[in-house]
């Protein structure tokens, strides 16, 4: 005769595992950096051909990044943020994965 109780209590013990191991995926953020090179402009512009932000919100993380110093512009994993970081570097932008 099949356990079907026994099976059922396990299958629920994978998914709540299973649901951990989602949860400790790193989530890393894309900060970029104030500086006194790039303007204002430069910055919206490359926010909006980079990270594929909408003007408003490269706007908003222009002013946030000169009054604060900084702002994450992305948020993901590392492998998907490396190239996002390759182009603001290549375009004179300060920034880093953290």
């Amino acid at each position: 005769m099949i356990d079907y109780k026994n099976i059922l209590a396990n299958k629920e013990k994978e998914q709540i595992e299973g649901s951990i191991l989602e949860q400790e995926a790193p989530v890393h953020d894309l900060v970029l950096y104030n500086d006194e090179v790039n303007t204002f402009d430069w910055v919206i512009e490359t926010l909006i051909d980079v990270c594929d932000h909408e003007p408003t919100q490269a706007e908003q993380c222009a002013f946030i990044v000169h009054y604060k110093g900084k702002c994450t512009v992305k948020s993901g994993d590392f492998d998907f943020l490396e190239p996002f970081h390759r182009e603001l570097s290549n375009r004179n932008l300060s920034a880093d994965v953290v």
